[in-house]
């Protein structure tokens, strides 16, 4: 791994240096040039809905690639370095900006950008439209422009068209092979595509030609699927002295408290979210993360709190879920129902704009909505991509309808590259005992509570009665 010194991003002629103190990165002088994406507007794409969270940048650009409904996302959605209000009135100049030179075809490829930030940070995917019409315009100004297609690789990835989202990051590094956009959606398209062999050799190939906080984390996150959450921490930590921006602490730090919120570590995940929400008030998903590390700690007065806020700036499946449940946790099954109801909202509304929401109706209608449903919809999501978030999901949603056989196999794949996530083992764990193995059954189940008893406000309940009874 390489670390870049000062900012995220160098300019036209800056190198990253190694740990060795080699000089790495893009050539410098007028090829540097020639590769920089030359506008002043934040330009980042991150996708919250819960299976992935994507990045893209301009001025800054970092990111992670994805996770489940119920549990936290591993390196959830970065921050644009602005705030709501100051990403409204970027767009709004840059609406002005190409009324005024409408042939400015980076203008409109950074509008594009921006409107997928919007989507993100208003949890609205009505923008992902705008966005594309953009994108589109600035690619029909100028063919073959990398930022156009790195922006619609993006918005692919944000609708969750990974495989679309690799061809055009394909494209655009075809281009320009120092697009940091690129290189970073290119690692989170395959990521999503179960590819994870090639995804870390992606992330090397960035490390390589742009390092940063965009490639150190996800780096991280494929070193994490592989099990090796030793490696995983070292890289985000190395990440955390090299960010100098606000948001650029608050999104490693939220990094770093999610994984230690995995392995079970809460005091060490409600230090790194204090670091977060220090460096930004504003950033939901340390907010998140610290309201499931306060409900996991019993501190159940202050998790709704957070939760509420996450929820009421960005309602999006993951945080939905998590505050349902505990919700029903507490017997007020009202207002569970009612988290419950919004995901559905949500994932209606996302269909209607282009986002394949399956992962996210699977994940959250197993427990709470319709079985049949939530297995048609994880079926669908396997025929496209085969991580092991698909496969935990399909799993489960075959346990839901009583085909255990089958869905032991899934659940077999959802744990076998080392990805140390409590909700997996407790899932095989219920499915083992259902198939009839009751040692596998209390070997799983055991595993889930030994690496992360807070979990989730109902799973932990039941595999600690399920435990009981397996004495």
């Amino acid at each position: 791994m390489t670390l870049r010194r000062g900012s995220v991003r160098g300019g036209g002629g800056s190198a990253g240096v190694s740990l060795d103190g080699t000089p790495v990165g893009e050539p410098s002088g007028g090829a540097g040039r020639r590769f920089g994406w030359r506008l002043g507007a934040v330009v980042v794409l991150a996708v919250v809905l819960t299976a992935g969270a994507v990045v893209v940048g301009g001025l800054r650009e970092e990111g992670r690639p994805s996770v489940a409904a119920a549990p936290p996302a591993p390196y959830a959605a970065p921050p644009t370095g602005l705030r709501s209000g100051d990403l409204d009135r970027n767009v709004s100049a840059l609406r002005e900006r190409v009324r005024a030179r409408p042939r400015d075809f980076a203008s409109w490829a950074a509008l594009g950008s921006a409107y997928v930030e919007q989507a993100r940070t208003h949890a609205d995917p009505t923008r992902y439209a705008e966005a594309e019409h953009a994108l589109d315009r600035a690619l029909g100004l100028r063919p073959g422009h990398d930022g156009a297609l790195a922006g619609l690789g993006a918005l692919a990835a944000a609708r969750h068209d990974f495989s679309g989202a690799l061809r055009y990051a394909d494209r655009a590094l075809a281009a320009n092979p120092y697009s940091e956009r690129a290189l970073a959606t290119r690692i989170d398209a395959l990521v999503e595509l179960g590819s994870y062999a090639r995804a870390l050799r992606a992330a090397r190939t960035a490390d390589a030609r742009r390092p940063g906080i965009p490639v150190f984390t996800r780096y991280a996150y494929v070193r994490e699927l592989r099990g090796d959450v030793g490696a995983a921490r070292r890289v985000l930590e190395r990440a955390l002295t090299s960010a100098r921006a606000p948001g650029d602490v608050a999104y490693v730090a939220t990094a770093l408290a999610q994984l230690a919120w995995r392995q079970g570590e809460y005091a060490q995940a409600a230090r790194r979210c204090a670091v977060a929400l220090r460096a930004d008030p504003s950033y939901v998903p340390a907010l998140e993360t610290r309201g499931r590390v306060r409900a996991a700690r019993g501190q159940v007065g202050a998790a709704l709190v957070d939760l509420r806020g996450a929820v009421a700036r960005q309602p999006l499946p993951g945080a939905l879920v998590a505050l349902g449940e505990l919700y029903e946790s507490r017997g007020e099954l009202g207002r569970a129902r009612e988290q419950y109801r919004l995901v559905r909202a949500w994932t209606r509304l996302a269909r209607a704009n282009g986002v394949n929401p399956d992962l996210d109706t699977a994940l959250a209608a197993v427990d709470h909505g319709d079985a049949e449903a939530a297995l048609a919809a994880a079926r669908a999501e396997w025929g496209r991509r085969r991580t092991v978030h698909t496969a935990d999901a399909l799993g489960w949603a075959l346990h839901s309808v009583g085909r255990d056989d089958e869905a032991l196999r899934y659940a077999r794949r959802a744990t076998a590259t080392g990805f140390r996530e409590a909700s997996f083992f407790y899932h095989r764990g219920v499915i083992e005992l259902r198939h009839g193995s009751t040692s596998q059954a209390r070997r799983w189940l055991s595993a889930a509570v030994r690496l992360n008893s807070g979990f989730s406000p109902v799973g932990s309940r039941e595999a600690g009665r399920l435990l009981e009874g397996l004495g």
